[in-house]
């Protein structure tokens, strides 16, 4: 394989992940749309969870739901370990650091994760196709009151949900 091209497509891997954090803090489903394989495949297990799903359409609706105007987040994926394993195939590797705000029930989710993926490059772009992680770290705690929010962007961009 040509190691320029392995650079550069490493490179476009790393913007891929980044675009997909981006797009769930700021609501923005349009860019998560383009970020996944049709038949894309999610398995993230937490402390007090485990969401499983499968299809493009299947997982931005429920991510849309979990990133509503009651919620504000912050998701940040850092040591990227990419192999490229084909010319249309790769692998990665992120350490995520996340803070998840949920103001109708009063928590904040704190924590860290291992998150595996597989890429498949299709018409020349990468997708994710496949997204796992497994928490390293959890912590849910009440949001203490004298916190004062002077802007969260899913309470403009966030899907409405009834408190």
């Amino acid at each position: 394989m040509d190691q320029l091209q392995k650079l550069l497509d490493i490179e476009d891997i790393k913007n891929l992940k980044h675009r997909y954090f981006r797009a769930i803090d700021m609501a923005d489903f349009e860019l998560l749309d383009a970020i996944f394989t049709e038949d894309v495949t999610v398995d993230y297990r937490g402390g007090t969870y485990r969401w499983e799903s499968q299809g493009k359409q299947k997982i931005t609706e429920s991510l849309r739901y979990s990133f509503h105007n009651q919620a504000c987040a912050m998701h940040t994926g850092h040591h990227p370990e990419i192999e490229v394993t084909s010319g249309t195939e790769a692998n990665g590797k992120w350490y995520l650091q996340d803070i998840f705000y949920n103001l109708d029930h009063n928590t904040v989710t704190q924590g860290t994760a291992l998150y595996l993926d597989k890429y498949i490059k299709e018409d020349g772009r990468w997708l994710i196709s496949h997204s796992e992680y497994d928490r390293i770290w959890e912590q849910v705690s009440p949001i203490s009151s004298d916190i004062e929010f002077t802007k969260i962007l899913l309470k403009e961009k966030g899907i409405t949900k009834e408190v």
